[in-house]
């Protein structure tokens, strides 16, 4: 799990870096809660997904958006934060050049970036959004969503509640040629207290198929 450092628009930004099984391995990228909130990319999902992806021979970057550890500059209620990912994403793709394809994978506030990433980056093949918050964030620059991916939320959510997240599937579902899915974790709260390893059997069992239905044993 090296420790990297890298340049983003707003200065240092402070990362943790695993490399890939293979030339060509897709690329994944995390992003973290709400720096304001104490999102960190040391946050249990964060953490675990980076080994989630790792095992499967992804080079996996997650990262500190600006302001948070040892990233500098301040948070920049979404703009900067966007910028930063950009720049972390550039930074991985230069470390493996062969690479197949991407995926992102963000959690809360990191899903609202990940999925404006997603938009301006047409490499990116899959994407995994973990508790989006479409009551709080504007979601309408999917229009259309480019790629496929996962969608999970708990039925217990309180920040992001259940109804709105399916509403927004809804409307990412009706784009031809894109398939999103959605699976519901029966009573896990926003941050998937005592919930976390069906939330992992949940995004490993997604992350497998796709693998497969793309040829792949491994990533």
């Amino acid at each position: 799990m090296p420790e990297v450092i890298f340049t983003g628009p707003a200065g240092r930004i402070e990362g943790r870096y695993q490399g890939p099984k293979a030339r060509t391995s897709r690329i994944a990228l995390l992003l973290h809660p709400h720096p304001q909130f104490g999102g960190t990319m040391n946050n249990q999902i964060i953490y675990r997904l980076y080994y989630l992806f790792a095992e499967r021979g992804f080079a996996v970057l997650r990262f500190n958006f600006r302001g948070v550890g040892r990233s500098q500059g301040e948070f920049d209620h979404g703009q900067g934060e966007l910028s930063d990912a950009a720049a972390a994403l550039d930074w991985v793709q230069g470390f493996n050049p062969d690479s197949r394809a991407c995926w992102i994978a963000g959690f809360s506030f990191g899903a609202w970036i990940g999925m404006q990433l997603l938009m301006r980056r047409p490499e990116v093949e899959g994407f995994i959004s973990i508790a989006p918050q479409p009551n709080l964030y504007d979601f309408s620059f999917l229009a259309p969503c480019p790629s496929s991916g996962l969608i999970v939320n708990g039925t217990a959510d309180r920040v992001a509640p259940p109804g709105d997240v399916t509403t927004l599937v809804e409307k990412l579902k009706t784009q031809r040629g894109i398939v999103v899915e959605q699976q519901v974790i029966d009573g896990a709260n926003h941050f998937f207290e005592n919930a976390i390893d069906e939330l992992m059997e949940t995004i490993g069992g997604y992350l497998d198929q796709r693998l497969a239905e793309a040829g792949d044993d491994a990533a």
